[in-house]
């Protein structure tokens, strides 16, 4: 079976926007991230499983909100109270992940195919954002993440990095092309470049 990808039909490579006469380091880069692990970690309300001695791919699980826990190639994004997500480049650590939340006290759900990622990356990445969601992005930092919507479509953003701007946005598969438009239409004014 053929994994493609949720934005196979729409993400284009190029320049676009207003990138005339600028650097193509000033320029703004959007990009699909395929082939990752997500999968969904959720704490039942009746567990008293102490989370904070849980491991996976030597992270310890956070419980702090906004937070992402991560190493090269994992990384623990804070979902919500007693909720997680791990995406991790690593397709092997669902067994770790499966061996080490057990179902009485774990509801474990893969997500790598219901989602669409889209990063982005560059000065102005949160400037992007900022035109479609409620957030207030300047009090986003590296390691940071969040739930909130843009332009009506629910996101994730998982901030990677912040010198340049590093931004993965997750939404529903189904909703990826709409998001792909969104974005790259915010991008326009800056100058994007499709990788």
């Amino acid at each position: 079976m053929s994994l493609i990808s949720a934005l196979e039909n729409v993400h284009q490579k190029g320049q676009f926007g207003d990138y005339e006469d600028k650097d193509e380091n000033s320029l703004l880069k959007v990009s699909e991230l395929k082939n990752l692990l997500i999968v969904q970690v959720v704490q039942y309300k009746n567990s008293n499983n102490l989370i904070d001695k849980l491991i996976i791919d030597n992270l310890k699980i956070s419980n702090n909100p906004l937070n992402v826990s991560n190493n090269e190639n994992t990384r623990i994004l804070w979902y919500g109270p007693r909720n997680w997500l791990i995406v991790s480049k690593n397709k092997k650590i669902i067994k770790e992940i499966e061996q080490n939340f057990s179902d009485k006290d774990f509801a474990v759900t893969d997500l790598s195919h219901s989602r669409a990622i889209i990063e982005l990356e560059g000065d102005e990445a949160k400037e992007v954002l900022k035109k479609g969601c409620p957030f207030n992005f300047n009090n986003l930092n590296k390691n940071n993440c969040l739930n909130s919507i843009f332009n009506g479509i629910s996101i994730t953003v998982d901030m990677t990095n912040d010198k340049p701007e590093k931004l993965r946005i997750f939404a529903l598969r189904s909703f990826g092309e709409s998001l792909y438009h969104s974005i790259t239409d915010a991008c326009l004014e800056f100058g994007y470049i499709g990788k």
